[in-house]
């Protein structure tokens, strides 16, 4: 299915979409690419607040993490690579000249980072699919995430594209690049209305 921008743009926004079908073949150099590149992500201030617990196909902690994915997720993201889970720091991490203070735009700058990983994983001919759909608390014990200043934003599911005829049935016929609302539906100019 083709996608069309409504203004010129690169090929890499209209080209990556997120599969839910994969293989699990992922090397960890390819993953440690897709890292770096998130590394490199745009942050206000400079303060980095993305943090990202990597779990592994095969190792204990991935089995932790895709248990704490809702079952419409688990239904196939079972078959990544990796399962990342992306956090964001909602404090400032203290130095002897600063002490912690709120970071309100972490989440953003952890977005930030998300896309720069997704466009990485994309030029490498890798799927990665963010998914929300977690129970919080359960994750949260999976990880050791510390009880507090730190925020779960997304798990993503890492791999290559595999064959849609694995997927449950009912999400064969989603496997495929969706659309965007107009773009005057998004972008206004001075004022809301």
């Amino acid at each position: 299915m083709p996608r069309y921008s409504e203004h010129p743009i690169a090929p890499q926004f209209l080209q990556r979409w997120s599969p839910r079908a994969l293989n699990p073949t992922l090397s960890e150099a390819e993953l440690r690419c897709c890292l770096e590149a998130a590394r490199w992500a745009p942050s206000s201030s400079n303060t980095q607040p993305w943090r990202y617990v990597v779990a592994r196909q095969g190792e204990p902690a991935f089995g932790a993490v895709l248990a704490a994915l809702l079952p419409f997720n688990q239904a196939w993201a079972h078959r990544a690579g990796a399962l990342v889970v992306a956090c964001s720091l909602t404090e400032s991490v203290p130095t002897p000249e600063h002490p912690s203070k709120p970071l309100p735009g972490s989440a953003f700058d952890a977005g930030a980072a998300w896309m720069s990983l997704a466009l990485q994983a994309h030029a490498l001919g890798l799927v990665a699919h963010a998914m929300g759909g977690f129970t919080r608390e359960a994750l949260a014990q999976a990880i050791a995430l510390p009880a507090q200043g730190v925020r779960i934003d997304c798990v993503i599911a890492l791999g290559r594209p595999g064959d849609p005829a694995e997927l449950p049935e009912d999400l064969r016929a989603r496997e495929h690049p969706n659309g965007r609302r107009p773009f005057a539906e998004l972008v206004k100019d001075g004022r809301w209305a």
